[in-house]
């Protein structure tokens, strides 16, 4: 050890200069701050912490409990260890508030040899997003003081708050293309699911509804009839990329149209039509953080440097959910939503030209912005040009909206103003894709 030469040589001073009694309390602190480095080394690696989280998905307004199971594993007494489940302050202290701690999260406890302790606090979602729970802060040192050791115990738990729904009581989203280029004005199709009756063939039948049965017992060719359909559904496309959706409008602007976003696929959802989502967003689960739990540190400054989410992603890929109506599909879709957050990568016109071919003219596309810029006009244009029927909802403040709206209705785009919640289900009814 690295302290004993230093022991012998302040010994040796003592008796050489008769300074025996300062050699003495020298040589004594020393040992000290020696043995309050060793034991606090050896209780902050004796401790083990589990986290259980009662829900790892919640709704806005939900509340969800954390449980922590805390071991003392040795066979030391350890006088104090402060055990903190940090969250970030950025959740909790800057509105607009995402979480409400409604019980602490930071407890002190003092354990006996191979002791096991439970402690458990709750929390409140306030806001749609994903989040990081933990992960959990050790801290213990000597009852003098001298010497403080830290640890992160464990890896971080993440919950997901989905968006809230807007029940919308009527939303016609019908194509105005159910056949290509074929305009049709009732916008009527056969579902081949669904036979009303029998006539006799019509010059151009198709040989496949030739009901070969009845042909055989009537000598004379018939052909099935189908119950009439109509073609609906929607593609949801969710700009969101930080020159067209402004910082000094968030989050209420991101989180109004992931509201509509969700509100309309489960309007869809309900009535069995297919929906889906293609988003320039990022998804807040890439910017999730892999932590060495064994590190110890000297101080809290060095040990909570980097334990929280990153704060940049690089991904460039678009989101895109294809058309589906199971119930698997929409809670893949809300999750996703949840997750969204803003971007710097692809604008709205890189998102449409990179996604185009994925986007099945069948069902209309609606598209969610705050702003659309020259460029993404051009590429709205383009996108209705090769057969796509499409709606712009257009989310901004009601005194914004014939600024950002001009354009658009020049260029004869369909626009629909989006306010806030409570317009939400008023301004979506029978105008989504005329």
């Amino acid at each position: 050890m690295a302290i004993l030469p230093l022991i012998a040589l302040l010994l040796l001073l003592g008796i050489l200069t008769g300074a025996n009694f300062f050699a003495l309390g020298a040589c004594t602190f020393l040992i000290v701050i020696q043995l309050a480095k060793h034991f606090s080394s050896r209780w902050i690696q004796a401790v083990e912490v589990q986290r259980f989280v009662e829900a790892h998905e919640i709704e806005v307004g939900q509340s969800v409990a954390v449980g922590m199971k805390i071991s003392n594993a040795s066979g030391y007494w350890i006088p104090w260890m402060l055990i903190d489940d940090k969250i970030a302050k950025r959740y909790t202290k800057q509105p607009p508030f995402a979480l409400k701690i409604l019980s602490a999260s930071v407890q002190l406890f003092s354990f006996r040899p191979k002791k096991t302790t439970l402690h458990r606090y709750a929390i409140e979602a306030q806001r749609r997003g994903y989040y990081q729970l933990g992960p959990t802060l050790l801290e213990t040192g000597d009852l003098l003081g001298l010497h403080r050791s830290y640890r992160i115990a464990n890896q971080p738990s993440y919950i997901t708050v989905l968006p809230q729904l807007i029940v919308l009581e009527s939303v016609e989203v019908s194509s105005r293309r159910p056949m290509g280029e074929m305009k049709v004005e009732d916008r009527l199709l056969e579902d081949p699911t669904l036979m009303s009756g029998l006539r006799e063939y019509r010059a151009g039948d198709p040989i496949n509804r030739v009901h070969w049965k009845a042909t055989a017992r009537t000598g004379v060719l018939h052909t099935r009839v189908f119950q009439p359909t109509c073609v609906q559904g929607a593609m949801l496309l969710l700009d969101m990329h930080e020159s067209t959706n402004p910082r000094r409008h968030e989050p209420v602007r991101t989180d109004l149209a992931v509201t509509a976003a969700a509100s309309i696929a489960h309007w869809l959802y309900r009535n069995s039509e297919p929906f889906g989502l293609v988003s320039n967003g990022r998804d807040a689960a890439d910017r999730m953080r892999e932590l060495n739990k064994r590190s110890q540190y000297q101080d809290r400054e060095s040990a909570t440097a980097n334990i929280e989410m990153k704060t940049h992603n690089d991904r460039l890929t678009p989101i895109i959910l294809g058309a589906n109506r199971t119930p698997e599909h929409f809670a893949e879709l809300h999750r996703m939503l949840a997750r969204l957050e803003r971007t710097d990568g692809l604008k709205l016109d890189q998102l449409l030209l990179e996604t185009e071919s994925r986007l099945p003219k069948l069902l209309s596309l609606i598209v969610i912005a705050q702003q659309v810029d020259e460029a993404g006009l051009m590429a709205l244009e383009m996108i209705r040009r090769r057969g796509h029927s499409l709606t712009v909802l257009l989310n901004c403040h009601q005194e914004e909206y014939y600024d950002h709206a001009a354009r658009l209705i020049a260029a004869r785009l369909p626009v629909v103003p989006l306010y806030d919640e409570h317009t939400l289900s008023e301004y979506l009814k029978d105008r989504s894709a005329r």
